[in-house]
């Protein structure tokens, strides 16, 4: 294979994800050239996930940098906020109805990210880049090396590829450690498969509501969203050791979500169908998260931003708020000061402590969720009075 060698310098960030988007859009706007290398080979190589709230203080700022709040406004989904807190025999705990005025609007992770990408100047991504190793250059600056075969020059290094970051290593040897937390994706159609008449599959979904349903109990969940075209997705959650994670087996999908749902042995039926009547191809993510607070001393011409600086678990919905967050917050920094590395250091002061606050209470809700008070502990975290 013809190896390939872009000679690139200036900023290469590595991850076509909500953060780096961000990134390369508000240097751009500013005349800042940059370019994004993403392992993906296609912006729809795959699907994106579901809801997203979108916070004022963070993900709303980083859009009105990025000069895209208003077309992110088209983009919001009224009214899906709502939520409903349940036990296991399906009793109703708390139900918050939906607000279309929400300072937290629901948008489309896809639809978000499709958003951002569209926002660049085209040939920004370089699709199919998938970084293998990241090297200080002997003439300063960093050599990266894809999967491809092709290679690349940049001064300066953004990692923003997510849990398993290969710019992280660069910084820190700290790696995700898991929570002890998995989840196993669901997803119904608004009138089941085939059209059958499967009446505790339907009264699950009546049960949702018009958002998002949380059924919770100490160690387990079952939590699903209910979208505006009647197509439900959600997660299992289970408290279970990396032992019985690497255990399952969904080669044969139906056997697989039999012994997924065994696990909710005593639960209202209308609940269990949401696993026994998944639709969806089960895809078993065990949580991981970064330590709490983490921190590394200053490495030339290299940051981190979103996961691959503070993962954490999804129960402080700040993922991407924070990643999109980090991102506008670092190229405001490149663009007010011409040193490089000041810009860095004064970032990175700002992204310690706002990264550790965030980790620290989505582990606290993590325990909240599936810790022995639940399902009650879940009702009074969302209980506005």
């Amino acid at each position: 294979m013809r190896k390939t060698v872009h000679t690139d310098t200036g900023i290469a960030i590595i991850g076509a994800g909500l953060g780096g988007l961000t990134l390369a859009r508000v240097l751009q706007t500013h005349g800042v050239a940059t370019t994004i290398h993403e392992a993906e080979p296609s912006a729809t190589t795959r699907t994106q996930g579901g809801l997203l709230d979108i916070h004022e203080d963070t993900g709303q700022l980083a859009l009105r940098a990025a000069g895209l709040y208003e077309e992110f406004r088209t983009l919001v989904r009224p009214g899906e906020d709502a939520k409903r807190v349940v036990d296991r025999r399906g009793t109703v705990l708390l139900d918050l109805p939906g607000d279309a005025g929400s300072a937290r609007p629901e948008v489309d992770r896809g639809a978000l990210r499709r958003l951002l990408i569209d926002s660049l100047t085209p040939g920004t991504i370089r699709w199919g880049h998938k970084l293998t190793s990241v090297r200080r250059g002997a003439g300063g600056g960093y050599d990266l090396t894809f999967a491809d075969g092709s290679h690349a020059h940049a001064d300066l290094v953004v990692g923003a590829d997510g849990a398993w970051s290969k710019v992280r290593p660069l910084l820190t040897p700290a790696e995700p450690r898991y929570s002890g937390t998995c989840f196993i994706e669901i997803a119904l159609t608004a009138d089941g498969r085939d059209g059958q008449d499967d009446h505790d599959r339907r009264a699950g979904v009546a049960a949702i509501g018009s958002g998002t349903l949380m059924a919770v109990a100490p160690g387990q969940g079952i939590i699903a969203h209910r979208h505006a075209d009647g197509q439900v997705r959600g997660y299992v959650a289970l408290n279970k050791p990396e032992e019985w994670v690497r255990s399952i087996d969904f080669g044969d999908r139906f056997a697989g979500l039999q012994h997924v749902a065994a696990e909710f042995d005593g639960w209202s039926p209308s609940l269990t169908a949401f696993v026994t009547g998944s639709e969806a191809e089960p895809w078993l993510r065990p949580i991981h998260a970064l330590p709490v607070g983490l921190r590394w001393d200053r490495v030339p011409g290299v940051t981190l931003l979103g996961d691959a600086a503070h993962l954490m678990s999804p129960f402080a919905g700040e993922g991407a708020n924070l990643a999109m967050y980090d991102g506008a917050d670092l190229a405001g920094a490149l663009v007010e000061r011409s040193d490089v590395e000041s810009a860095l250091t004064a970032y990175e002061e700002r992204l310690f402590p706002r990264g550790g606050a965030a980790a620290d209470r989505s582990a606290r809700n993590l325990r909240l969720f599936f810790g022995p008070e639940a399902p009650r502990s879940v009702a009074a975290l969302f209980d506005p009075s």
